[in-house]
């Protein structure tokens, strides 16, 4: 079988991963293993700090320049920061993407984070802490991660504290770049219609010259995840209702078949069981979702629904039932099968963005040294067992392992 990704490593240990697509449009970006848990103290919230500040100024170029070099020519420039990475990355049509490399390489090793700039930015970011306050349907999931990892840089907000964001200064933010944003921990992905060996020259060209220094990813302790029950009266108009467990991390052998039953709870098809059970059934909720987030070391797992307040009991009984019917009850082999099935469509489907393809193999290769293809990931989906997946859902979906928070 044909390799569908193409790799290369420059001698700095910068990685390129690259699918081809037959489109003028070309995605490309650069995931940086660094994020909020990388922070401790009065550092935290810089990673998302640094990821806003980019764009504002380099040793060649202004802020207007950076953000007139791809936008200019009818592309798309952006960023975002996760708890274990960073990324920057664009779209744009395949003519430029030598401009889309070389920007990158400039804003991530040549940023001053000039002083006028990144006072005006300090008030935008604290607007964004402002206004995600506002939002319950948010703020929850931030909540929930600070009880449940309490006293771990894993708790931490991305973005941080006023206070510490009021208090960052160039000097800072240049040494924590300088001591994270090193190539062995970057990698370059790129999806579209360019010649391989052409791209590889262009890394090189733009990438190659910037030297490797140790700085090796070190996270420490593996998170404990402790169990908890709260409810927090925010005189909302709804309940929002988070209920969670910890989950298989990113190397865990488990990983697939946990996807599979988020997949099977509270995916993103309306015959997902919650949402047929809670909002199909009895109207609770206009959504009930789940979501499976894994970490190097640990993951969590979620569902939330946003009900009526007279509703609030009785959602959760039945999403405790809907956990406690998959760890009690074996799928029979056609609705696994039928499971597997809506499972790899959905992947083939979300993949054909490219946008999303260039995201999802540029974070696999950051954590693995082979990203799989479709048809490897979808043969291991469709070898689970209906015992397999019983067994990883009972190790999860224990009732004295689920905790819960609400916000009414």
């Amino acid at each position: 079988m044909a390799a569908e990704y193409e790799y290369h490593t420059l001698d700095n240990g910068l990685r390129i991963i690259f699918s081809h697509t037959p489109s003028r449009v070309v995605y490309s970006g650069v995931y940086i293993n660094v994020g909020s848990r990388d922070e401790m103290g009065a550092d935290e919230g810089m990673a998302h700090f640094i990821e806003h500040s980019l764009f504002k100024g380099t040793t060649h170029r202004k802020a207007y320049h950076i953000l007139n070099r791809i936008d200019g020519v009818g592309g798309e420039l952006n960023a975002f920061t996760t708890k274990e990475e960073t990324c920057v990355y664009a779209t744009s049509l395949a003519e430029h993407l030598p401009r889309c490399l070389e920007l990158f390489a400039d804003i991530l090793f040549h940023s001053t984070f000039p002083e006028a700039e990144i006072e005006k930015e300090r008030e935008v970011v604290i607007e964004e802490i402002n206004s995600y306050s506002d939002l319950p349907a948010e703020l929850i999931f931030d909540q929930f991660e600070e009880l449940a990892f309490e006293g771990h840089p894993l708790a931490h907000n991305i973005l941080g504290t006023k206070r510490n964001v009021r208090r960052f200064t160039p000097e800072r933010l240049r040494g924590h770049m300088e001591h994270n944003y090193t190539p062995s921990r970057m990698v370059i992905s790129v999806v579209g219609d360019v010649e391989f060996s052409r791209l590889v020259r262009m890394c090189e060209r733009y990438f190659g010259a910037f030297g490797n220094h140790a700085s090796a990813v070190d996270r420490g302790a593996k998170p404990v995840f402790r169990n908890f029950e709260r409810t927090v009266h925010k005189r909302t108009h709804q309940a929002h209702i988070l209920i969670g467990c910890e989950a298989p991390d990113i190397y865990n052998a488990d990983k697939t078949a946990f996807t599979l039953i988020n997949n099977i709870l509270g995916g993103p098809a309306m015959n997902s069981r919650l949402n047929v059970s809670v909002r199909e059934r009895y109207g609770f909720c206009y959504s009930v979702e789940s979501q499976y987030v894994p970490f190097s070391d640990t993951g969590l797992f979620y569902i939330y629904a946003g009900v009526d307040l007279d509703a609030q009991e009785r959602a959760i009984g039945l999403i405790r039932r809907e956990l406690e019917r998959m760890a009690s009850v074996r799928l029979t082999q056609q609705q696994l099968r039928q499971a597997q099935r809506q499972f790899i469509g959905q992947m083939a489907i979300n993949n054909d963005n490219g946008s999303n393809e260039m995201q999802s193999i540029g974070k696999a290769c950051l954590n693995f040294e082979h990203v799989d293809t479709m048809e490897e990931m979808n043969a291991d989906i469709m070898n689970l067992t209906p015992d397999e997946v019983l067994r990883v859902a009972q190790s999860r979906f224990a009732p004295d392992g689920i905790s819960v928070l609400i916000y009414n």
